[in-house]
């Protein structure tokens, strides 16, 4: 049913439908024309052919030709016009008839003269010498009759049957009905292949506009290349579907700028936040610590030179563990908000893990720890050295500040294990130990956060190395994190090889 009205309203249906009515109402027209006006012009017609007829003997008895001739003439008269011509003279004697049936036709021409004497019959025309009337033979034949005295004194009679117009006018009508079933076929093949020339491009244009409304450009108009309204139109759409699309594309562009603007600024606002809240709350204890020793000072708490230069020491230790901190914090927010670029360039992977491991080297002497280094002899990465070494430094000192023994055995080992199918090397540092559980295996990577073990400021850390670790792996966006192991603990990092064949043909 939906189809039907869709279809209904198409431009072709209502085209097709507008034709139609248009063929009936010229059809209809017709027939009332055929039925009305053609039976009077066809009386006006004969009429005027009477009457006619009529003049022309008339002059044939004035100009008294022979009666040969004259006869004649009323026979091709006769024959030419399809009449019934009969004259009589002054004695009222038929003198001559156009039918052969002459005592037929003379016994119709009395009972004419008696009812014209009667003033029977419908009157069509009257004059001063003639007659014409509607009347009905005796065998219910209608004819149009003239009756009429020539100059001579002869008396003329001429009919002509009107029944066969009737029957003309029944044929006519069913041959224009026929015309109009054949003009309603051949209109429809018509308007069918003649608005499919129309309705095509227009039902293009629809589906160009459609998309265009959903904001897609990438349906064009074809151009036929015909200087027409619908092809022009169809340029004009491609024109302007151009413009637009160019024109959004700039909006996009520009709000994608302006929403990056908004998100730096964002960020930046929260990078402010993060700081001063980061700083006020790990600042405190310095803080608090230099106040005391200063107030100690000043007050002479101590007199002797020993304790004074113990309390200076201890103003000038935090004041650096400030100073670095404010550092280290500086660098992260930086790190975390996007604002760090990297200088990466391509270096022995090995060569720096070896060179971390050199400048621990006090740290692990103190608490007498061999760190091993399970390596092939080169692998060289693309990154950058600088922020890598912090990544490796942090997990390294992680290792030696959690390091516990287990089962006897107390180490640090290093390892790295080349993945040559995604170019990559996994760099893993274990350190034997507890195993990280619980909240602290979502909370380790958090900016601040300490082990309990750890808390104590000689060697507790600022409890961002990690959060370094973090924030630079993000920057690359590479894996990174923590296994646990039956005897400790493993962190890992993944870096891109720089050329795999090379690892290979070591």
């Amino acid at each position: 049913m939906n189809n039907l009205k869709k279809a209904a309203r198409s431009v072709r249906v209502k085209l097709f439908m507008a034709l139609s009515f248009m063929i009936l109402l010229i059809i209809l027209f017709l027939v009332v024309v055929n039925n009305v006006v053609f039976g009077q012009f066809y009386l006006y017609s004969k009429t005027k052919a009477l009457k006619s007829v009529y003049e022309t003997i008339n002059e044939h008895y004035n100009a008294n030709q022979k009666k040969v001739d004259i006869e004649q003439n009323l026979e091709e008269l006769a024959s030419k016009n399809n009449f019934d011509i009969v004259v009589k003279n002054s004695e009222n004697v038929n003198i001559y008839t156009s039918s052969k049936d002459f005592f037929s036709t003379l016994g119709q021409i009395n009972e004419m003269t008696s009812r014209f004497s009667q003033n029977s019959g419908e009157i069509i025309e009257e004059g001063h010498k003639f007659s014409i009337r509607r009347m009905r033979d005796n065998n219910g034949i209608t004819h149009i009759v003239l009756f009429s005295k020539l100059d001579n004194g002869y008396q003329l009679y001429i009919r002509i049957p009107i029944t066969s117009i009737q029957e003309s006018v029944k044929i006519s009508n069913n041959f224009l009905y026929l015309i109009a079933g054949f003009a309603i076929l051949i209109a429809g093949v018509i308007v069918s292949y003649v608005t499919r020339k129309f309705t095509d491009p227009i039902l293009e244009l629809n589906e160009i506009a459609r998309k265009m409304a959903k904001l897609d450009f990438s349906k064009k108009y074809r151009d036929t290349m015909t200087d027409d309204e619908i092809n022009n139109l169809g340029k004009s759409i491609n024109i302007m579907s151009g413009k637009l699309e160019k024109t959004i594309k700039q909006l996009r562009d520009t709000n994608l700028e302006l929403e990056k603007d908004i998100e730096e600024k964002s960020k930046i606002d929260e990078m402010r936040k993060s700081f001063i809240s980061d700083v006020s709350h790990e600042l405190k204890t310095p803080i608090a610590l230099i106040q005391g020793y200063s107030e100690g000072l000043l007050e002479n708490v101590n007199s002797d030179e020993e304790s004074r230069k113990f309390y200076a020491e201890v103003i000038l230790d935090e004041s650096n563990k400030m100073d670095k901190l404010v550092k280290q914090l500086l660098e992260l927010m930086k790190l975390e908000y996007g604002k760090r670029e990297f200088n990466d360039t391509v270096f022995d992977i090995v060569e720096l893990e070896k060179e971390v491991v050199r400048k621990s080297k006090v740290m692990l002497d103190e608490k007498e720890i061999d760190i091993k280094i399970e390596s092939i002899e080169k692998i060289e990465i693309y990154a950058d050295d600088f922020y890598i070494e912090q990544v490796l430094t942090n997990y390294i000192t992680n290792a030696i500040k959690h390091l516990k023994e287990v089962d006897n055995k107390k180490e640090i080992m290093i390892e790295n294990t080349v993945n040559v199918e995604n170019g990559s090397v996994r760099i893993k540092v274990f350190n034997t130990g507890k195993n990280i559980e619980g909240e602290k295996t979502l909370r380790i990577w958090n900016r601040f956060y300490k082990g309990d073990e750890s808390r104590n400021r000689e060697n507790g850390g600022t409890g961002i190395g990690l959060s370094f670790v973090k924030a630079i792996m993000n920057n690359y966006g590479n894996e990174y994190g923590f296994i646990n192991k039956e005897n400790g603990v493993e962190f890992y990092i993944e870096l891109p090889i720089y050329e795999v064949k090379n690892i290979l043909n070591v």
